[in-house]
């Protein structure tokens, strides 16, 4: 990721609770053993693979990031003028904080000072990030925190008197199952308090071919961004995966209605991790479930709130109505 030369001040992000490589061993020998090969897709986010996606996002097929772009570009001021003055941002998976940027600027429009802590497993890209914004935001006091959503959810009870706006974009609540994500926004609602909003994007339902092509792009951005899964093993853990012998693919599945993505094995081979001091076989055809996109009906997205505690106070949409942008606040109040 490109940035300009550094003349503001530099943050430091001091806080490292992302994941561990023995945690990251663990469960890659859980999800190769399994019958059915898999490999959590918070693993995706590395340092090289938050850049490889930050290239995703400019392909032309990847409609997803120029949807929810849209939105925000249009109805910031919308967004921001329900919310109390001095609103600490926190936003669960940052990456480069692109999109956020919108809102920032919207919220400097009407307050002298904004307080962003945004949350996001790779140490390196939060640093870039953070910086990147501070040299253009004189105004923001930016505290990243290296985190996985889970681990990240306690710096929500941080500064308690200050109301929250809680931003998780990109459709990424669409990589959880309907239950999975209900039981994480029930988390959330435990932490929120009356004055605290959430805004989530959401990837709609649309049309196979569409869904297809954003996650097989014609440049092989997303392959190399799926195949750095087994890199990441091969660096952090010692493996000896031969990349070359794995073909990406990503399917629309209409039943669950969700993109699912593969690393399919393209003949019989063993490969070896050495801190796991094991080699796993793989068969001709055989597949590594790496990741599910879920696309959502508006009925779905209510539903999910109904039974997480949240009310929906706003929805957004782009210009073809691909893509949503869902404020929430909590039902009781």
């Amino acid at each position: 990721m490109n940035r300009s030369s550094n003349s503001g001040p530099s943050v430091q992000v001091t806080t490292d609770s992302g994941t561990s490589l023995d945690a990251f061993a663990r469960d890659v020998d859980r999800g190769l053993s399994a019958a059915q090969k898999h490999i959590p897709c918070v693993y995706f986010y590395d340092y090289p693979g938050s850049q490889i996606f930050e290239r995703i996002c400019r392909l032309p097929e990847y409609y997803l990031t120029k949807a929810e772009t849209e939105i925000l570009q249009a109805n910031s001021g919308e967004i921001c003028s329900s919310l109390p003055e001095n609103v600490l941002l926190v936003e669960l998976g940052s990456g480069s904080c692109f999109k956020t940027q919108v809102i920032i600027a919207e919220l400097l429009k009407h307050q002298a000072h904004v307080a962003y802590s945004p949350i996001d497993i790779s140490k390196q890209m939060l640093e870039e990030s953070s910086n990147s914004l501070q040299e253009r935001f004189d105004s923001l006091e930016v505290v990243p925190v290296v985190a996985e959503y889970t681990e990240g959810l306690h710096q929500l009870r941080t500064r308690p008197e200050q109301a929250k706006l809680i931003l998780w974009l990109g459709s990424s609540i669409g990589n959880l199952t309907h239950a999975e994500a209900t039981r994480f926004l029930e988390k959330i609602v435990k932490v929120l308090s009356a004055q605290d909003q959430f805004l989530i994007g959401f990837d709609l339902q649309k049309d196979r071919r569409t869904l297809e092509e954003a996650y097989n792009d014609s440049q092989g951005v997303t392959a190399e961004f799926n195949r750095n899964l087994l890199s990441r093993i091969n660096r952090e853990l010692g493996g000896k995966f031969d990349l070359s012998r794995f073909e990406h693919s990503a399917v629309y599945n209409e039943e669950h209605s969700r993109i699912e993505m593969y690393l399919i094995s393209t003949c019989e081979q063993e490969a070896y991790i050495a801190r796991l001091d094991r080699a796993y076989r793989f068969h001709k055809d055989e597949r590594i479930h790496t990741e599910n996109s879920t696309k959502y009906a508006l009925d779905a997205i209510q539903d999910m709130a109904d039974q997480a505690g949240l009310q929906i106070c706003r929805q957004w949409f782009d210009s073809r109505r691909y893509f949503s942008l869902t404020l929430f606040y909590i039902a009781e109040y």
